[in-house]
């Protein structure tokens, strides 16, 4: 599985390197542009999900381990964390947000119905796997409830919450501008209480917060050990971007603002990675002082988690739905409700019973890579080498998110 991960990291590194070289200054419209600050909203929040919120405070510990784990001692843990999460990965979006925008309009390759069918496999995998995520990680953060380690049926019920509000959100469109500034919002208002409490108590100040924020470089100065798969750990993770990849590039794609290529690449992968480097930058210090998270600032965390995820099922249920032609206006509100919250619980237990793996995921989407390249260079060659702007049909016209259902 490691080999073929590989060649999938090798192969989008390329891809990227080449659509920035082609490509480099043409202005990205979408078929439905929102301004760019409504765009960076929903790519942040339809692009990650409730681990960014809990996982770190997990594994600093792993990650520091140098005896269990020697090939993390190139770098710190707040480093390691950072790389698994931020900056090179999300060329992924790029590459995937920029295709769906650009070339597929020209190509037509997730057109095809076998592909068409796959793609929405990865998709509604990937939204179940989402809600699984917030169902074993819930145990960690709310000892109180159970054991701490057990799932017990209130989680269960706050997961069944979290994707039934999803599943009503993405009946509308006019949810989603709320959904992702909302979520956005309350994240930084988040970043802001856990700031104070961290480094201005307890005779803190300022410089002390950019101290441990210095400890990213370690990052940027070992970019190349990220490129491929440390371990089998780290290839879970990549296999995990990859699956979500395609359906954060059809999704995003419909909303890019009018910016040019390389205006697209910073907004992709500079503005996420600076939200998140601050986020774990305050983790990572209550992780070392040994902080409590304990009460409001423990409820607050799962609440933005829960909204997280519910802007990511909101995202992936609208696209599958949408590709499957399983919409509201064809089904009705109820059979769209109903149907939709049986498929996503049921896929959800799957992988609680471990009957289903993210890595599968991302291993068929490598192979939609490798096929859609294929299928360029047999078929729509030419069509792809006369690119030169944004579909013509696509119009920086604002209001259409307005218009739309």
């Amino acid at each position: 599985m490691n080999l073929w991960l590989s060649s999938g990291l090798i192969f989008t590194f390329a891809a990227l390197v080449y659509v920035l070289y082609k490509w480099w200054d043409i202005k990205c419209i979408g078929v439905t542009p929102v301004r760019t600050l409504t765009f960076t909203a929903i790519l942040f929040t339809s692009g990650l999900d409730v681990g960014l919120i809990m996982f770190p405070l997990t594994e600093f510990g792993g990650y520091g381990n140098l005896t269990d784990n020697p090939e993390y001692s190139f770098a710190n843990p707040l480093a390691i964390e950072f790389g698994y999460w931020a900056f090179l990965i999300w060329g992924f979006y790029f590459l995937t947000c920029f295709y769906f925008c650009i070339i597929e309009p020209r190509v037509g390759f997730f057109d095809i119905p076998l592909v068409k069918w796959v793609n929405n496999i990865v998709i509604i995998g990937t939204c179940a796997f989402t809600a699984y995520l917030l169902l074993v990680n819930l145990p960690w953060y709310m000892p109180q409830i159970g054991d701490g380690e057990s799932v017990v049926p209130t989680f269960y019920l706050i997961v069944l919450a979290s994707i039934g509000l999803a599943v009503y959100s993405s009946s509308k469109i006019k949810y989603l501008r709320l959904l992702s500034v909302g979520s956005s919002v309350l994240f930084i208002a988040l970043i802001a209480v856990m700031w104070f409490r961290a480094f201005m108590l307890d005779n803190g100040s300022p410089a002390d917060f950019l101290g441990t924020a210095g400890l990213i470089g370690e990052y940027f100065t070992n970019l190349h050990q990220f490129m491929l798969p440390l371990n089998d750990y780290h290839a879970f993770y990549l296999f995990w971007w990859f699956s979500w990849s395609i359906m954060i590039g059809q999704f995003t794609a419909r909303f890019v603002s009018g910016i040019r290529t390389w205006q697209l690449l910073l907004a992709m992968l500079v503005i996420p990675s600076l939200a998140i480097g601050v986020w774990f930058t305050i983790l990572y210090h209550y992780h070392v002082e040994g902080l409590s998270i304990a009460g409001f600032i423990n409820l607050a965390m799962i609440l933005v988690g829960v909204l997280m995820v519910v802007n990511s099922l909101d995202s992936l249920i609208r696209l599958y739905t949408d590709n499957l032609n399983l919409t509201v206006k064809r089904l009705g509100q109820w059979p769209y409700l109903l149907g939709n919250l049986v498929a996503m619980c049921g896929l959800t237990l799957l992988f609680q019973l471990d009957f289903l793996r993210i890595q599968w995921v991302g291993a068929l989407v490598i192979a939609l890579y490798f096929g859609c390249f294929g299928y360029i260079l047999l078929k729509k060659r030419a069509e792809v080498a006369a690119i030169k702007s944004s579909p013509r049909d696509n119009k920086l016209d604002f209001g259409k998110i307005e218009l739309a259902n």
